[in-house]
């Protein structure tokens, strides 16, 4: 399993270091925040569209084979970008925003793929520790991934930035090599039928279901983050552009360590209280980052935010994993990776139009305050949830 684990590791940083470098090189080379937004929209929103589908394909052929071919995507995503970088000229722009549509073609069928060939190569009974392992090669992926492009970028350009992600997905691809899983009996059925085949299994598990919400409910917090965070360590906080790099790069570091807290200690905890009291107590310090002006005092309340936040994403995804029926494992799992990549997004754009009509301090403070009193009505009409131990 350890080759697993890295080759995912590989994979999420790869595919973190597209989603930044398409709204870097757009934001950089031409200077566009309107197709920075577009490019963005491209990478993350495309799975609200074809997630269902990989859902359903990871349930039908080996889940690794669904990995090879999203990491064959991504690949042609840089190759585009690439030759984007290279010829540049009027098809800039049109180069850039297909190789953004690429690279989210490829993360609809990463997500479920990963996470269902995961269930396939682990007992039942080691699920949930196994993954939270795996939820935290995600969480280093995305910390990792604007550190090496910087590292990278600074030294040797663009195309090297292009070249390292490819050489990312083909090693990636590489580790997996004589590694099975099966998929199910091929149904004849069509594929709308078998999509609605894994909405009927979460309706029809209750634990389950307030699991699936529970993830809406806390990754509804990271778009905000993303959108008001820079905004305000510039304007708030009066923070340099090394000083907000620090400040920023702080929540990557304390999300890995609350998903190292949840593997160490998540035999120990009663997950139900961690999910929704950690979603609490995280949306209170976002909200309190509106009343901070001292940078060491912010760091701290966005430090505790990371560390809370980390663990229980980390306990959501393990609790969807050890629910979900094996036989139809790639559709619930794509269910929840639709929403890991289209919640965020969602409320990024919110945030944004909050922002603009408010002012940052009050759209921290109201974003903040809504996401805990959403965490604390969610505890009272979710029983089975809050009861669950492990």
């Amino acid at each position: 399993m350890t080759a697993y684990y890295l080759s995912s590791l590989l994979a999420f940083t790869g595919g973190h270091m597209i989603n930044y470098t398409v709204i870097m090189y757009l934001q950089d080379k031409l200077g566009s925040d309107l197709l920075s937004g577009i490019g963005f929209g491209l990478s993350f929103g495309s799975s609200i569209v074809f997630g269902w589908f990989a859902g359903v394909l990871c349930d039908r052929v080996s889940p690794l084979r669904v990995v090879h071919g999203a990491h064959a995507l991504f690949v042609l995503s840089l190759a585009g970008l690439w030759w984007t970088d290279w010829g540049g000229g009027q098809w800039q722009v049109v180069g850039t925003l297909v190789s953004a549509f690429l690279g989210g073609l490829a993360w609809s069928f990463l997500g479920p793929a990963r996470l269902a060939a995961l269930g396939h190569m682990v007992p039942a009974e080691k699920l949930k520790p196994a993954s939270i392992l795996f939820n935290l090669q995600v969480l280093i992926g995305f910390g990792l991934a604007p550190v090496l492009i910087g590292l990278v970028r600074s030294h040797h350009g663009w195309s090297a930035v292009f070249a390292l992600g490819m050489g990312l997905f083909v090693l990636s691809s590489l580790l997996l090599w004589g590694m099975k899983t099966q998929g199910s009996v091929q149904s004849s059925r069509g594929v709308l039928a078998e999509v609605m085949e894994g909405f009927g299994a979460v309706g029809a598990n209750p634990l389950l279901l307030q699991l699936v919400l529970a993830a809406v409910m806390a990754l509804a917090m990271t778009g905000p983050m993303q959108i008001l965070l820079p905004k305000l360590a510039k304007e708030v906080l009066g923070l340099s552009e090394l000083q907000r790099g620090v400040y920023l790069g702080m929540m990557a570091l304390t999300l890995i360590m609350g998903g190292v807290a949840a593997l160490l200690l998540g035999k120990h905890l009663h997950h139900g209280m961690v999910i929704f009291a950690g979603t609490t107590v995280a949306s209170l310090l976002f909200a309190s980052l509106s009343h901070w002006t001292n940078a060491l005092a912010s760091a701290a309340a966005l430090g505790g935010m990371g560390v809370l936040g980390g663990m229980v994403i980390s306990l959501v995804v393990a609790g969807i994993q050890a629910q979900a029926p094996p036989a139809l494992r790639g559709r619930v799992m794509g269910i929840y990776s639709i929403i890991s990549q289209v919640i965020p997004a969602a409320s990024g754009v919110m945030a944004g139009a909050v922002v603009r009509s408010s002012g940052i301090t009050q759209a921290i403070l109201g974003a903040g305050i809504a996401l805990a009193c959403l965490a604390m009505l969610a505890a009272m009409v979710m029983p089975q949830l809050r009861q669950a131990r492990t």
